[in-house]
């Protein structure tokens, strides 16, 4: 048995009491939901946190109307019950994920909370035998069907198109800051400072089991120094550059995976079989971090291009030499 999955009851036997009590706590959720949004975007996208304070007020007073139902249907007190107490009812993400999401996850979040309550209301409508409870649930599914029409009215109310596209840039670089700035420097620093090492042990050697463990012992161990350097040399406080740990990362991730690329070749038991293959993808990540650097960075293509190859190149070289001197 499932710990926690015993005591769920299905919405089926469920007295219509109980589907009210649940609508309460519901649109309670929702509104606090809205709110947290609000709040987490009210100092960096301030006309979007409006429209989750409007919204927030929506669910408030849906909130109001059911307990006024309650009230002449029930009396005062309400069960207490909630999404998690029954089996199959649609949940909502914990605080911590909330607080995390960015601003387009955020909209989309509100927009898929709006279809499931709809969904919600129009089955607590079809099984409530008190007309006037049925009207008033077949209300709150149309309220809710209409709220992607009012959210577009709040958005034209809170978010012009000026204060959108301010919003949409802010997004824009916050995820460039967080995510592909230090992903670069990582896949920079494993795809470059890796090859010396990988290539003179593989010209010393020329043994590709030897070659591929020291590859992979550089690429592991540069992950992990960028990423643990990354994540404790700013706290995101000043710079505005957003949670350490997730820039901490994406520097350690792409740091490995760029060495990683150009020593898995070295699985291949037949050396120059796999050194052209490593040469070959050594070439594809110097290009690709070009490509990154002018898509994210805008830094012109054929400078960045010949920045980093010929970086590359000096350090291939210097391996090689090495290797094979």
């Amino acid at each position: 048995m499932i710990p926690g999955f015993a005591s769920r009851r299905r919405f089926s036997d469920l007295s219509e009491q109980e589907v009210l009590a649940l609508a309460i706590s519901s649109e309670e959720d929702d509104a606090r939901i809205y709110r947290l949004y609000a709040e987490r975007l009210r100092k960096e996208f301030p006309s979007s946190a409006m429209v989750f304070d409007a919204m927030a007020g929506e669910e408030d007073t849906h909130r109001h109307w059911l307990i006024e139902r309650h009230r002449k249907r029930f009396g005062e007190v309400i069960p207490l019950i909630r999404r998690e107490h029954v089996a199959g009812f649609y949940a909502r993400r914990p605080v911590w994920l909330i607080e995390n999401l960015g601003l387009d996850r955020m909209r989309a979040e509100a927009e898929a909370m709006e279809h499931e309550a709809e969904a919600f209301y129009r089955r607590a409508a079809a099984r409530t035998e008190d007309a006037d409870t049925r009207k008033l649930l077949g209300d709150l599914a149309a309220a809710e069907a209409k709220h992607g029409t009012r959210a577009g009215d709040l958005n034209a109310t809170h978010l012009t198109e000026d204060a959108k596209a301010e919003e949409d840039r802010a997004s824009h670089r916050q995820f460039i800051l967080t995510w592909v700035q230090p992903g670069l420097a990582g896949l920079m620093d494993g795809s470059v400072s890796t090859l010396a090492p990988i290539f003179a042990t593989a010209f010393a050697t020329q043994d590709t089991g030897t070659t591929f463990l020291v590859g992979l012992a550089a690429s592991v161990g540069a992950g992990i120094s960028m990423g643990f350097t990354e994540a404790a040399h700013d706290d995101g406080v000043l710079s505005g550059r957003g949670s350490p740990v997730k820039r901490g990362l994406a520097s350690g991730v792409m740091t490995a995976l760029g060495g990683l690329g150009h020593a898995l070749p070295y699985l291949i038991p037949d050396f120059w079989t796999a050194t052209v293959i490593a040469v070959a993808i050594v070439f594809v990540e110097l290009w690709a971090i070009a490509w990154i650097q002018n898509r994210y960075m805008e830094t012109p293509f054929l400078r960045a291009a010949f920045q980093v190859v010929l970086g590359g190149a000096l350090v291939f070289a210097a391996g090689v030499l090495i290797g094979g001197g």
